[in-house]
């Protein structure tokens, strides 16, 4: 058991859980809430690392055949955690305002309204399959996430960048209905009440 806990795979996934606190961290590097430019590119060099690792914990766990329950359970933790940490964190310096907060609202509520059919549907041993939608969806809030992260500090370089950002975190949340949406009509099949 340990050899798989600490097989690659798993350790990809730990490192990403390890990049939610360094991401946060790089906003106050002055001990306080502020985004100087070398905070952000730092922030979205990590983000963009930590992003690499969910793609390569999986495929190294299929193809190296090293997939095991921590690596299954701790996998959607770490993403959303990512997730939501940089989210909040991008709500609480400005770079996510006014009516894009509705889509990181959406989209925060539907990665808490999943996970938590999920471990409902798990107690009745029930599998939700990740569908290939969902795996889009996660790619695009990564990149709007990423896009957003640069933010002022993109725009100095080739401007509108966060409003890029802003796009594609609408499009994400839309994305995200549906398949929470998708989800959900899937998991009542199987709710006795």
């Amino acid at each position: 058991m340990a050899s798989k806990a600490l097989s690659l795979p798993n350790i990809l996934t730990y490192a990403r859980i390890v990049c939610v606190p360094l991401v946060v961290m790089c906003f106050f590097m002055e001990g306080q809430l502020r985004s100087p430019d070398y905070a952000r590119w730092t922030a979205l060099g990590i983000f963009i690392a930590a992003s690499i690792t969910d793609y390569f914990d999986g495929y190294l766990a299929r193809a190296w055949n090293q997939s095991s329950t921590i690596g299954r359970m701790l996998d959607p933790i770490a993403d959303k955690l990512l997730v939501a940490a940089v989210l909040l964190l991008l709500a609480a310096e400005g770079s996510i305002a006014g009516w894009s907060l509705w889509a990181a609202i959406i989209i925060l509520c539907r990665e808490i309204l999943v996970s938590g059919l999920r471990e409902y549907l798990a107690e009745l041993k029930v599998s939700v399959p990740v569908t290939r939608l969902a795996k889009w969806k996660t790619t695009i809030q990564m990149v709007a996430i990423a896009f957003l992260l640069a933010g002022p500090a993109g725009d100095e370089f080739l401007p509108g960048i966060t409003q890029v950002g802003l796009v594609l975190l609408w499009i994400s949340a839309l994305v995200t209905l549906y398949t929470g949406y998708d989800y959900f009509r899937a998991g009542l099949r199987h709710i006795d009440d």
